[in-house]
């Protein structure tokens, strides 16, 4: 599958299952420090698509939850890297994560 980038909000990802409970709070202070609200040049978070069509991340969820705290609404482009055969939409999202 060649890799397609669309642009999505970020509370509409679904997190993996090994960031069930969201961002790394270290980690966001941190980005939040260095880029505040800024996504210029950011580099695109990869996605996979869940066999019912949800996004879930598989890297940046970090700079997912920062856009999605610090200006809501925003979209941002998300590389979609391959596809899952298991539904992803289960799974939490940014939104519902939000510190």
């Amino acid at each position: 599958m060649a890799t397609q980038i669309l642009d999505v909000d970020p509370k509409s990802l679904h997190v993996p299952p090994s960031r069930m409970s969201g961002a790394d709070p270290f980690k966001l202070h941190r980005q939040i420090a260095r880029f505040g609200s800024a996504s210029v040049g950011m580099p695109a978070p990869w996605v996979y698509r869940g066999s019912d069509g949800a996004l879930q991340l598989y890297n940046g969820v970090t700079r997912a939850t920062r856009i999605a705290k610090l200006s809501p609404g925003t979209l941002i482009p998300v590389e979609v890297v391959g596809n899952l055969a298991a539904p992803v939409g289960h799974l939490p999202t940014i939104g519902e994560l939000l510190p």
